[in-house]
């Protein structure tokens, strides 16, 4: 992968991330975080938009697009869990 791919590649997640956050009101994780949840919902969106044969665009629009809606997707997952586990603790102490 060149340079200049990767820094679009990043960037890409960056934005992504942020919109995800934005849209998934309750999640600032910063610059690095937003990196890393949009890239990791590049590659959910992506997996989820081949498996069900959806066209999200192309080009650099289409990207974010497919990614943003794969990191929404991985924050909600987040907030699931996290919603579980503040359950179960609370849950746990009562019993």
């Amino acid at each position: 992968m060149a340079a200049e791919s990767l820094v679009i590649f990043l960037l890409i997640g960056a934005v992504a991330g942020w919109l995800a956050g934005v849209i998934v009101r309750g999640y600032g994780i910063g610059l690095i975080g937003n990196i890393v949840v949009g890239v990791i919902g590049s590659l959910v969106g992506g997996w989820l938009f081949g498996r069900f044969h959806l066209i999200h665009g192309g080009g650099l629009l289409g990207d974010v697009i497919g990614a943003t809606l794969g990191a929404v997707i991985l924050l909600f997952l987040i907030r699931l869990v996290r919603r579980r586990t503040v359950f179960q603790r609370v849950f746990n102490r009562r019993i």
